[in-house]
Order: C-alpha cells, then structure tokens, then sequence
C-alpha cells in the first residue's frame, strides 16, 4: 500500500481571524438580522427606505402581525394560486385583487394603531397591522 506525504497547512492568525468574520456575517445576514428584513418582524419600525412585505402563501399572512412607521408602503406578494387582498378592516387601506404569483402593495396609514386586516376573497385570512 502506498501512502501519500501529508502536507502541513500553516495558517496565519490574520487569515483565520478573517475566515471567523466572513462565516459569522455569512450567519447574521443568511438569518435575516438586518433591519426591514422581507417578512417583517413586528418588532418595530423598519429603517427608513426599507420595504416591509407581507406574503400570501398557503392561504396564510407573513408576518401575521406587521410593525411599521405611519405611511409606510408595504409591498403585498402573492405566492399562492388563487387571488388574495389584503384589506383592513376599517377600509384604511386594500390592495385589491392581487392575482396568483403576482404582487401589489398598499401604503399604512398616517395615524399610529393597530389596523386587522383580511382577504375579503378568504375571509378566513386575518392579520394585523401596526402602526407607530
């Protein structure tokens, strides 16, 4: 059996300490950690000309509770096949009829709140906007 000379990888403490950076900004920006963050993560205004997003997939709201700054426009995704709005309760603001794969957006309104929301096609689909 023949063996093979092994080789000796000497790194230097310089290109490791950036190999380290790189894997855990690869982590933080892979688990969406940045502000304005597609789905949204109802924790608190998006920074300004980030664009917050609720997505229609599986007869479902995502996020189902949307935090945003007043007037904020918010762009609507329709990953389903079937139509979908997203219409608030109050008639504050509704996207109208946005058809499968296709995208709308609708613009919260100007007085801080807490806005319900549904899809008048599937009434059972309800979510939530925040505004402050």
């Amino acid at each position: 059996m023949m063996t093979l000379p092994t080789a000796t990888i000497r790194l230097r403490p310089t290109a490791v300490l950036l190999t380290m950076l790189v894997a855990v900004l690869g982590l933080v920006l892979g688990c969406g950690g940045g502000a304005g963050s597609p789905a949204g993560d109802g924790g608190g205004p998006a920074a300004p000309g980030a664009t917050d997003t609720i997505v229609m997939k599986s007869f479902t709201f995502t996020p189902a509770t949307l935090t945003v700054a007043p007037g904020a426009k918010i762009m609507v995704v329709n990953q389903d096949q079937a139509p979908h709005t997203v219409t608030a309760n109050d008639k504050s603001f509704d996207s109208g009829n946005i058809s499968g794969g296709q995208r709308g957006a609708v613009t919260a309104p100007t007085k801080p709140g807490s806005y319900p929301y549904i899809c008048t096609i599937h009434q059972y689909m309800t979510g939530t906007l925040i505004v402050r």
